[in-house]
Order: C-alpha cells, then structure tokens, then sequence
C-alpha cells in the first residue's frame, strides 16, 4: 500500500515539472516587464520635473510624450496584472494536482479549466505588452538634417 502512495505522489510531481516550467517563463517575462515599468516611471519623472522649466514652445512635445508614458504605464500594469493572475492559475493548478491525488478525486476538468485560464490571462498579458511595445516604438523619432521622422519612415 505505501509504495502505491509513493509511487502515485511520484506520478504526480511528474505532472507538476511543466506547469513549474511555466511558472519559470512566466517569471521571466515579470522581471522583464517590471524592468520596462520602472524604466517609464523613472522617464516620466525626469519630464515632471523639467516640465516647471519648459518653454511654452517645448511644453506640448514634453506633456505628448508623458501621455504616452502614462498609456505605457498602464499596459505594462495590466500586462503584469495578467501575468501574475496566470502564475497563480498554475500555482493552483499544482496544488490541485497534490490534492487530486491525496483525497482520491478525478479533478481533471477542474484542471483543465484552471489551466486554460491560465494560459488565456498569459495571452492577455502577452497582447497587451505587445501593445506596450508598439506604442513605445511608435513614439520614436529620428532626427535628421534638423527633421523629425517617425520610426516607421525607414521603412
């Protein structure tokens, strides 16, 4: 009988060693966004306290560009907001794994739900940073010969 638990608990910490993979990504696209996230903090700031400072001919560029932080802002926020909720997702999803197994109940459905919402809050998350980028490189220009072209213009 016991070597039946331990070989079942084997079995399911076998299962567990994917979603753990997940959790490993899904950690790293984190760190990535909060980077991005206090990098746009950190931007918006220096334009708040230049912004007393600016000329009125420079002001409307300086407060363009902290609308666009602040949009950045929050599409990194709710990037990291989806992130998180599908690592909890799969963090549950393990744990019902363990309980699944240590009670005796099929939980498959359960599992299957829980973890197909993980991955529709990971593509929400990946879409709306997705979104972030684009706006972020959207808003770059070049200057050449003293004009201003958008980033596209190379293209």
């Amino acid at each position: 009988m016991q070597s039946a638990g331990i070989s079942s608990i084997a079995h399911v910490i076998q299962l567990a060693v994917a979603p753990v993979f997940l959790l490993t990504g899904v950690g790293a696209i984190l760190a990535v966004l909060i980077n991005r996230l206090a990098r746009v903090v950190d931007r918006f700031r220096t334009l708040e306290h230049r912004l007393p400072e600016a000329e009125n001919d420079r002001l409307a560029p300086t407060q363009t560009e902290m609308q666009i932080l602040s949009r950045r802002a929050r599409l990194i926020h709710w990037s990291i907001s989806l992130c998180t909720i599908c690592a909890l997702f799969v963090c549950v999803v393990i744990a019902t794994l363990f309980i699944g197994s240590m009670i005796g109940v099929d939980l498959s459905g359960t599992i299957a739900l829980l973890f197909v919402a993980a991955m529709l809050a990971l593509i929400a998350g990946l879409l709306s940073f997705l979104r972030e980028i684009t706006l972020a490189t959207g808003s770059i220009h070049v200057s050449l010969s003293g004009s201003r072209l958008p980033a596209s213009a190379g293209k």
